[in-house]
């Protein structure tokens, strides 16, 4: 048994379940044994994953190019750029060599920050960053960032934050919580007594009325309250400016499509997904989809606009609709650099499932 599944075991302990939410922090987060504490190369072809960022500095460059018009446009004087969860540091340093390069007088005056409270994923992006020594400032929560005029944005952040998995009792018409035990020397699935989703233990979560009588016994789905708060906290710290977000998710409603019975939770290892969530802790990243609606009620009730929400394939095609008559401010586009635009934007590669949500002040 790895150290981490040890530790895992330790925390079910005498309780004998614990939710899902903390089976994941514990699998992806926990200090020094989590997926994404012990490795920066995830991501690439001898990774796990590919992301927007693996695939060339293009999708960088491309949000450096819309950053750039927004910060001119709307803000002036000292800027602020925020990037939430910057992994190894790579989308960082495509965006301030872009900005560096094309976008000299408005370098000087951003502030570069990065949102981390993990100091081995610190340690990575300094390593990273180094050629822009005293450019870049980290801070380990929302609670010690100042507040922000600029924009605050995330890649690929929120659909890591933990979720609670939830089922449909059709008997009840309620929603259950499922749980994680440890049982015949492996993790399994259980149904907690006493669900730890204040949402489910106040049966606050609402279905749709029309899919109450016809929702299946045992539909899973799943919700995170940490990334709404998340969000929420995010809203409030504009003081002028955007908060952007672009992740794997799904409107409220498609959560409920049939083919996502099971919902929306995927294990991820070498490339292919991988069947059982709850094996090997440490050694298979966890995700699930962000609910796009629900980060939008949040940011709508902290007194941010919405734009409508988009495909990441209509957004970046829309910069690069903006980067044809700015020959001078962005770089040439090579056969690599459209090459990589196609796997960005296609459809069939990273185009569709991920969106694109905007909020503004």
């Amino acid at each position: 048994m790895s150290e981490l599944a040890e530790k895992i075991r330790s925390v079910i302990g005498t309780k004998g379940v614990v939710s899902f939410a903390r089976f994941m922090e514990l699998a992806l987060y926990a200090p020094m044994l989590g997926y994404y504490e012990r490795e920066a190369q995830r991501v690439g072809r001898a990774g796990d994953f590919y992301t927007s960022v693996s695939v060339g500095s293009l999708f960088g460059e491309l949000l450096a190019f819309q950053f750039a018009e927004w910060l001119e446009a709307d803000v002036h004087g000292k800027h602020q750029l925020v990037e939430a969860g910057a992994h190894d540091g790579k989308l960082a340093a495509d965006i301030l060599g872009h900005l560096q390069k094309f976008r000299p007088q408005l370098f000087e005056q951003v502030e570069y920050c990065i949102l981390e409270p993990s100091f081995a994923r610190q340690k990575w992006q300094r390593e990273t960053l180094s050629s822009f020594a005293g450019k870049v400032k980290w801070f380990d929560s929302l609670a010690t960032l100042p507040s922000v005029r600029g924009l605050v944005f995330s890649n690929e952040l929120l659909d890591a934050f933990p979720v609670h998995r939830i089922g449909w009792d059709a008997t009840a018409q309620q929603w259950f919580e499922w749980g994680v035990r440890w049982e015949n020397e492996r993790f399994v699935w259980a149904r907690m007594v006493e669900p730890e989703a204040k949402a489910v233990r106040g049966q606050t979560l609402q279905v749709p009325r029309e899919l109450r009588a016809v929702l299946p016994d045992g539909f899973t789905t799943e919700i995170s309250p940490v990334a709404a708060e998340w969000w929420s906290a995010a809203a409030n710290k504009i003081e002028s400016g955007r908060l952007l977000a672009i992740d794997y998710g799904l409107r409220a409603e498609e959560f409920y499509a049939p083919h996502r019975a099971n919902g929306t939770l995927r294990a991820y290892a070498k490339h292919r997904v991988c069947d059982d969530p709850l094996a090997n802790p440490g050694e298979q990243d966890l995700t699930a989809s962000a609910n796009f609606t629900v980060l939008q009620v949040m940011g709508e009730l902290a007194g941010l606009k919405s734009e409508p929400l988009a495909t990441q394939s209509q957004f970046l095609t829309r910069i690069f609709g903006n980067t044809i008559p700015a020959k001078e401010r962005f770089a040439e586009w090579s056969s690599v650099r459209t090459r990589q635009f196609q796997t960005l934007t296609h459809p069939e590669h990273l185009g569709r499932p991920f969106r694109v949500l905007v909020q503004s002040r």
